[in-house]
């Protein structure tokens, strides 16, 4: 009997499980119930969308890059409006000159309220919309307010003016301090955590919220970029979403760090549409 070709046989069956495991994937994306899709098919869902909320590691820079690569191709297909946690909504008058091409980027820094890692993790979104004439929205509370609130509780937003209340959600705001989100928080603070620490918290939700729903336009898809704990579980921006306009289709991604990405492990499933898990082994923008 001839060997030849069942060796053959064996010889491609090691040579395929050495290439396979010579693949060092950085991310994988996943649904909600922890099944890999593909990024064709994650476009091809969000891109029905009104508003989609993308949540990401502050630090993760696979999470930066596929926030860009998600916006250029969402823009060949649909209407869009892009906005961010990371800009506050008091610098939306600066941020417009930027893009308007009337101000530098040294100027946007000197001027607006903008991260540590704005140059490397934020300028290219702003940098897009610019090129291609795309509005960019401011949607975070001004951190002074998120202070006093944090101080002194939601009471302490009524004796504001007229005109510094322009920045915040029409007031009294909605809270529900048994969200399980909320509970979350004060349960990781421990002695930390106080029930006026929430508040801040879902001031910031609350304000981001009021500002897509201010600034989404009609067959336009708003696409925000915020921390992944503000749209966990569908929770925070997207309650306040749903407060204030239940008819929109909402979407939302979170980004994940696991140590290895082929499975998503069961604590990571639901938190979202679309999963992004990122080698933890990832280097960080900060």
């Amino acid at each position: 009997m001839d060997k030849a070709p069942y060796i053959a046989l064996l010889f491609l069956v090691f040579i395929g499980f050495g290439s396979a495991k010579a693949q060092k994937r950085a991310f994988a994306l996943y649904n909600t119930k922890g099944k890999e899709v593909s990024y064709r098919k994650m476009l091809k869902a969000l891109e029905q969308k009104d508003i989609v909320l993308f949540g990401e590691l502050h630090n993760n820079p696979i999470a930066h890059w596929l926030e860009l690569e998600l916006a250029k191709d969402l823009h060949g297909l649909r209407k869009l409006s892009l906005g961010a946690e990371m800009l506050q909504a008091d610098d939306q008058s600066i941020i417009d000159t930027y893009l308007k091409g009337e101000l530098t980027a040294a100027g946007l820094d000197t001027l607006a309220a903008l991260w540590p890692n704005h140059a490397t993790d934020y300028a290219p979104l702003l940098g897009f919309a610019k090129a291609k004439g795309l509005s960019f929205i401011a949607t975070n509370v001004p951190q002074r307010y998120a202070r006093r609130v944090h101080r002194h509780g939601f009471g302490a937003l009524d004796s504001l003016s007229g005109e510094e209340k322009q920045w915040l959600p029409p007031l009294p705001i909605p809270f529900d301090s048994e969200l399980p989100g909320y509970k979350r928080i004060l349960s990781m603070m421990g002695d930390h955590g106080s029930p006026k620490l929430v508040m801040a918290q879902a001031l910031r939700d609350a304000t981001m919220a009021h500002f897509i729903l201010k600034n989404h336009r009609e067959k336009h898809l708003f696409l925000h970029f915020n921390g992944a704990y503000h749209s966990n579980h569908r929770e925070g921006i997207l309650w306040y979403l749903r407060q204030g306009k239940m008819e929109l289709d909402c979407a939302t991604i979170s980004t994940v760090s696991q140590e290895e990405i082929e499975h998503l492990l069961p604590e990571h499933r639901g938190l979202a549409d679309f999963i992004l898990c990122v080698d933890a082994d990832m280097t960080t923008t900060y």
